[in-house]
Order: structure tokens, then C-alpha cells, then sequence
């Protein structure tokens, strides 16, 4: 077994004899080996440094080996770490109280050399799979919203998907205008690390009022709204996306990043679309239409909304709303009221 790849063991007992054994029993295994005699000092080492796992005797002076499971398991870097109890026959009210101060198994003296060692071995790759599970959770968690990452958990845990959820949200896309003619004057690299930036900032503050990030579009963000005051939430998030974007532009070694933002209210349903094999985890309906209809009306560094939203925030002191225009969209019968957002 290579160094990189060594698992630390903590051994507690104290009686010497048996830390000795122990010890003779998992040599060969390739395990470093830590022992100590008492739960005071065993707390202490557990405190200060990683394991990959720990046994540890039932019965001992000092703190008793429940007590010290018990502090061990409050440890951050222990929560999980796999706690073995050595512990004689015909102790099983013992045992009981050390499966509810938080062990995970024990092997009972005499100690069987194959019992301990594939049981130990057996408890670390379990724990090595929770890690790397953690890890693909929190990877996710940077690639799809928090909604769908609950679906995926609740699908993963179950076997079955949630049906499709009808939801009063709030709708805002954002879009790049003149990226084409952008991504032409500025080098591909430079280009798309600004961009990277510049929606980061945008998803940053998505966040912060409340929203989440559905998904990205090329140059810009579909955002979702479902809880709390959502008209007014997603309407301040816009007017700052516009104000970092018109601040950005004053810089002149910055190109002209000219965001255009569309927001609407309405039902929406949420749920799974596409093949058992390729589903997509979104949000679909007229509210959503309109909303990129809307972003793709807007002119460059401005907000265009719909009548539901002005009809939400139109007492609201800390926005300007201007005349009512009627405007045709592809996919929508009937001409549309559209109006522009402004700070006060």
C-alpha cells in the first residue's frame, strides 16, 4: 500500500497488552497505527488530527469508552469516521448505550484477526464512499439549482420522480446584446473569462433576493422566483444586474457588456421533461415565454415587464415605471402591455 494511500487507525484501551495486539493483529494491513490509554488523550489526538478510523475499548478508567465515543462523534472531522468497540461477552446494556453515543459496530474479545480486520477494512470504504458521495453533491450543487438537486436526492432515495408541480413564480432572463459582434473584436479566452465573471456577479445576485438560477443561455441567465414578495425580489435583482453592467462600462479596459433583463409573474409548472433516459428538471409555461419574450424586447442596459408585474409593484416607492406600450410577440394572440423598469 502506497504512503499517499495509508489509513490512520487510533487504538484506545488502557491496557497495554491489548493495544499491543491489536497493533500485531493489523500489522501487514498497511495501516498507521496511533494509540493511546485513556479517552481524555484519545479526545485530545481526534481533536488535532484526521483518522480514518478508531477502536476503542468498552470499559476503562477515566472517561469510559461510551463518554469518549460520545465526544469524539461532537468533533467535526469525526462525525463520520468509523468508532469500533472492543468489548467483552455479555455486555450488551453497554453496547447499547455505545450504538447511542454514535459506534458503528464492535468485535468482542477474544479478538478473531479476520473478524477485526475485514470489518475495520469494511467500515473505511463505507465512509471513503459517503466522502465521495459528498463530493458529487456538492459538484452538482455548482451545476444545477438547488430545486433540482432536491429532485435528484428525493429520486435517488425513492426511485420515483415528483409529479409536475403547478407554482406561482416570478420569471427574469437576462441577455447580452451585440455578443456575436463582441465575441469578434476580443480574443475567445479573455472573452469568455469576462463572461464568466460578468454572470457570476448576475447569479450572485439571483441568490441573494431569493431566486435561483434555472439555467444558463449562452450569454445569459434564466432565473426563477417562488418564495416571498417574488414581484418585488426579482425586480430590485434586475435593476442591479443593469447598474453592476452600466458600472462595468465605465471601465475602459472593459468591453461594453449592454444586458437586456424580461421579468413576468404567473403560474408555471415544474417538473421533469424530456426521455426516461435524458430529463431535464425545469420550469415551462406562458409565464416563462413571455418572460424571454419580454428580455429579447428590452433595449440594451434596460428591464421590460409585464402588466403582472407592474400590477404587483405599482405602489412600490422604490421603482419608476414607464408608459404602457402594446407590443406583439411571436406565440402570444393577443398584443402584449409592456413597460420599462427603472430605479427611483
Amino acid at each position: 500500500m502506497e504512503s499517499q494511500h495509508r489509513k490512520t487507525i487510533l487504538i484506545v484501551d488502557d491496557q497495554s497488552t491489548m493495544r499491543v495486539l491489536i497493533r500485531q493483529l493489523l500489522s501487514g494491513e498497511g495501516y498507521n497505527i496511533v494509540d493511546t490509554a485513556s479517552g481524555e488523550e484519545a479526545i485530545k489526538l481526534a481533536s488535532n488530527s484526521n483518522f480514518d478510523g478508531i477502536l476503542l475499548d468498552l470499559k476503562m478508567s477515566g472517561i469510559d469508552g461510551v463518554e469518549t465515543c460520545r465526544q469524539i462523534r461532537c468533533i467535526d472531522r469525526h462525525q463520520v469516521t468509523p468508532i469500533l468497540f472492543i468489548t467483552s461477552m455479555g455486555e450488551d446494556e453497554a453496547l447499547q448505550k455505545a450504538f447511542e453515543a454514535g459506534c458503528d459496530d464492535f468485535i468482542v474479545k477474544p479478538i478473531n484477526p479476520l473478524v477485526l480486520r475485514v470489518r475495520l477494512k469494511a467500515h473505511i470504504e463505507k465512509t471513503e464512499l459517503y466522502y465521495q458521495l459528498e463530493q458529487v453533491r456538492k459538484s452538482l450543487s455548482r451545476y444545477i439549482s438547488p430545486r433540482t438537486q432536491k429532485m435528484v436526492e428525493h429520486y435517488a432515495g425513492t426511485g420515483q420522480t415528483p409529479p409536475p408541480e403547478k407554482r406561482e413564480i416570478c420569471s427574469l432572463f437576462t441577455d447580452i446584446r451585440g455578443f456575436t459582434q463582441l465575441s469578434r473584436s476580443i480574443q475567445t479566452e479573455r472573452l469568455f473569462a469576462l463572461l464568466s465573471e460578468h454572470l457570476a456577479y448576475q447569479v450572485e445576485l439571483v441568490y441573494q433576493y431569493g431566486g435561483y438560477v434555472d439555467k444558463y443561455a449562452g450569454d445569459g441567465i434564466m432565473a426563477i422566483f417562488e418564495e416571498g414578495d417574488i414581484a418585488e425580489c426579482s425586480c430590485l435583482c434586475a435593476l442591479e444586474i443593469i447598474a453592476h453592467a452600466k458600472e462595468l462600462a465605465t471601465h475602459e479596459e472593459s468591453p461594453l457588456f449592454a444586458v437586456g433583463c424580461g421579468i413576468d409573474k404567473g403560474q408555471a409548472i415544474i417538473g421533469n421533461i424530456g426521455s426516461p433516459e435524458h430529463l431535464d428538471y425545469s420550469v415551462v409555461g406562458e409565464t416563462v415565454n413571455l418572460a424571454a419574450r419580454l428580455c429579447a424586447y428590452a433595449r440594451p442596459m434596460t428591464i421590460a415587464v409585464s402588466s403582472n408585474i407592474y400590477t404587483e409593484n405599482k405602489n412600490n416607492c422604490r421603482f419608476y415605471f414607464s408608459e404602457e406600450k402594446d407590443i406583439e410577440f411571436k406565440g402570444f394572440e393577443q398584443l402584449v402591455a409592456v413597460r420599462e423598469l427603472k430605479s427611483t
